[in-house]
């Protein structure tokens, strides 16, 4: 399988699955999501989906510092309808790391590890999605902004020309390169497209 390196280099989530490990999927329900993982779920790589992964990370580090996130134990809240833009695509995202889900989540055993509605949107705050610990109350919010990291001009005419059908197999190698590549600067400079808020 080939792959753009630079996903190896990205750090991934150490969860614990209270499910997972009553049911048998992995001992101590211990294990990791990578972002190769999450690319494979979403289907491609961009900024959204790079977004919504350090997002999360970021998120993270602060609600469970020093230890596994729990999944299950995390509630979202996006300001945006599910409908709206790419809400859709950061909360799929988020959902594969976290576990949390609106309605369609796992339903739980004997009233308890239910995942469903633990996401919500059309939420009343003021950042791009609100993260919270649901065993200990704490919230972090997150803002992501990837303007910071502009794409090479050549892509936009390299997509027109790849959408109607005109692009060479060099061309459409090259946007591929060119699309990844600003994912990649978008995980380099992390620190200037996520801004996160201890509330």
């Amino acid at each position: 399988m080939s792959y753009p390196k630079f996903y190896d280099s990205i750090e991934s989530f150490k969860v614990v699955d209270p499910i997972a490990a009553i049911l048998g999927a992995f001992e101590n329900g211990e294990y990791e999501i990578s972002y190769k993982d999450v690319v494979k779920s979403a289907g491609h790589s961009c900024p959204t989906v790079a977004g919504a992964y350090l997002m999360t990370s970021q998120a993270m580090k602060l609600l469970y510092p020093n230890e596994r996130l729990i999944r299950g134990d995390v509630d979202v809240s996006f300001v945006e309808d599910v409908s709206d833009g790419v809400a859709g695509v950061v909360g799929n995202v988020i959902s594969h790391i976290t576990g949390a889900t609106d309605k369609s989540g796992f339903k739980g055993l004997g009233g308890k590890f239910a995942r469903h509605s633990l996401m919500h949107f059309n939420a009343h705050i003021n950042s791009s999605a609100r993260f919270t610990r649901v065993s200990n109350g704490k919230s972090v919010d997150v803002n992501y902004n990837p303007n910071s990291v502009p794409a090479d001009p050549q892509m936009m005419p390299l997509m027109q020309k790849i959408l109607s059908g005109a692009a060479s197999i060099d061309e459409k190698r090259l946007f591929g390169e060119l699309w990844q590549n600003r994912v990649k600067r978008v995980f380099e400079n992390s620190d200037k497209v996520i801004t996160v808020t201890e509330l």
